[in-house]
């Protein structure tokens, strides 16, 4: 007989990481286009904790209630990308079958923290790099998904001069090796202890906050990727070159409203949505992974059973990279 039900990590309410407690919740049923995953490896990200304990940026108050939930997480079970092998296939499905090892990303539908989850063939899904291990691999998803998602809306030049701010988070890791890759000259912004971390990632110069203000040193980028949420375009219009451009990872509701307004008026990018992603750029990460070129970043690795714990890490807000949850 076969088994309907599965563990995930669940919260009922939102609050700090002991919300979260491992239940007995249904197992997924793939639909017709949908790929019906065995999880075995997710992360805990700053997304997780935003959701979980409800910590939006500034002004964002009118979004909980659309999409978080009133009363209650609309998102019981959190995860945003998984890794892990195909359980079972929909009848429209062609690209995977089971077996198949593979990387998804199931961005705002969460779900990852959980034994098995489904995603649709046409989403964000790849084959997993055969040089990795399944707690590495899911490494590339959150955090490339999201450089991606943002550098896709720039062509870097050869030698551009690219500003990483928050470069030693998960999206800060993979912004300064996908911005190093695509042959930018990368500048990171971090504190003082990351500096040699981001540097053997690809970093060109790093600057620490601590120390040194990176928006009053009179330099100038093509690009800033702000992965804080305290660099708006007010405080670093004058250190974006002519025609350069601000991707605010992570913003305000101002920065959001202010978003166009900024940009006509200034004739530089200024923009808060990510670009769309697909499976086909997830397997480019695939491929930079098996060929050397894109590190997989690991801070800490936590087991199904310590999940409480990996969320009371990643809510110190002093992680390196990501923090991976074995779910297997």
């Amino acid at each position: 007989m076969e088994d309907t039900r599965m563990r995930a990590a669940v919260s009922h309410r939102f609050g700090g990481p002991e919300v979260v407690g491992i239940e007995e919740v249904p197992k997924p049923t793939p639909k017709a286009d949908e790929v019906l995953i065995r999880v075995e490896a997710s992360t805990v990200s700053v997304a997780d904790h935003r959701t979980r304990a409800r910590d939006l940026p500034d002004g964002m108050w009118f979004y909980i209630p659309l999409a978080l939930g009133v009363f209650r997480p609309r998102k019981p079970v959190l995860g945003m990308d998984v890794a892990g092998v195909v359980e079972a296939v929909g009848d429209d499905v062609t690209g995977f079958v089971p077996g198949d090892e593979v990387i998804a990303m199931l961005g705002a539908a969460f779900g990852g923290h959980a034994e098995y989850a489904c995603v649709k063939q046409t989403d964000a899904i790849a084959p997993k790099p055969r040089n990795l291990t399944f707690e590495e691999a899911v490494t590339l998803v959150f955090g490339g998904y999201t450089a991606l998602a943002y550098l896709n809306h720039v062509e870097l030049a050869p030698g551009a001069e690219v500003l990483v701010n928050g470069a030693s988070g998960a999206v800060g890791t993979a912004v300064v090796q996908l911005a190093k890759h695509r042959g930018a000259h990368v500048t990171a912004v971090c504190s003082g202890g990351n500096a040699e971390f981001v540097r053997s990632l690809g970093a060109d110069r790093v600057i620490d906050y601590s120390v040194e203000d990176f928006t009053r040193n009179g330099e100038t980028y093509d690009v800033i990727v702000e992965c804080v949420g305290n660099a708006p375009f007010s405080r670093v219009e004058r250190s974006i070159k002519p025609g350069g451009a601000l991707l605010l990872v992570i913003t305000s509701l101002g920065g959001m409203l202010r978003a166009s307004r900024d940009r006509k008026r200034s004739g530089k990018l200024v923009t808060f949505a990510g670009a769309p992603v697909t499976g086909e750029d997830l397997v480019s990460l695939v491929r930079l992974a098996e060929s050397g070129e894109y590190r997989p970043v690991i801070d800490r690795t936590y087991d199904f059973a310590e999940v409480v714990d990996a969320h009371r890490y990643v809510d110190t807000g002093r992680k390196r990279g990501n923090v991976v949850l074995r779910i297997a």
